[in-house]
């Protein structure tokens, strides 16, 4: 038996500028400079130059840390977030239609419309995925949803159809969320 408790991955932050644009974003309502001279430093201001830190050479810089790439999101963390945005009314049924199988989405459809993760204004936040594996082809996985103070279950099954795409094949959420 392989069960498997996840746990979420934080996500990646230096993506993005300090200042919440994305990098090399220039505004259109300005005009740029001339490609062909680079602007020069002007000379009242002194160049940055990197300080030494502590235990390196004065005359040595220091080269910027790189993040990691990191590894792909596990099929079970994709699908019950996408789940739980549309049990939640966050997203339409249609938004995950390809990737769930017929049975399912019928199942899914009538979960919907009772929206079992959706409290009073507060968005569900996943709290813990686990998975068993019952063969290569298949996971089972389990997820607790936090709704404002109440904690829930959300259970659903992945398969991988003959195109090498994981596909949900059964929805189910505790009783007492419907």
């Amino acid at each position: 038996m392989r069960k498997v408790m996840t746990r979420p991955r934080p996500r990646p932050t230096a993506t993005r500028t300090p200042a919440g644009r994305p990098p090399n974003r220039r505004d259109s309502r300005r005009p740029t400079p001339p490609s062909s001279t680079p602007p020069s430093p002007s000379p009242t201001r002194p160049t940055p130059t990197a300080t030494p830190t502590r235990g390196q050479a004065p005359g040595t810089r220091q080269t910027p840390r790189t993040i990691p790439a990191q590894p792909p999101p596990h099929p079970t963390e994709v699908f019950a977030e996408r789940l739980v945005l549309v049990l939640s009314g966050q997203r339409p049924l249609h938004w995950v239609a390809r990737h769930i199988a017929n049975t399912a989405f019928d199942d899914l459809a009538r979960l919907a419309e009772l929206r079992p993760l959706c409290a009073g204004g507060h968005r569900p936040t996943i709290h813990r995925i686990g998975h068993y594996q019952p063969h290569p082809e298949a996971y089972e996985v389990f997820a607790r949803v936090a709704t404002g103070p109440r904690l829930r279950a959300l259970a659903f099954r992945l398969a991988l159809g003959p195109d090498r795409r994981w596909r949900c094949t059964a929805v189910e959420t505790d009783p007492s969320a419907t």
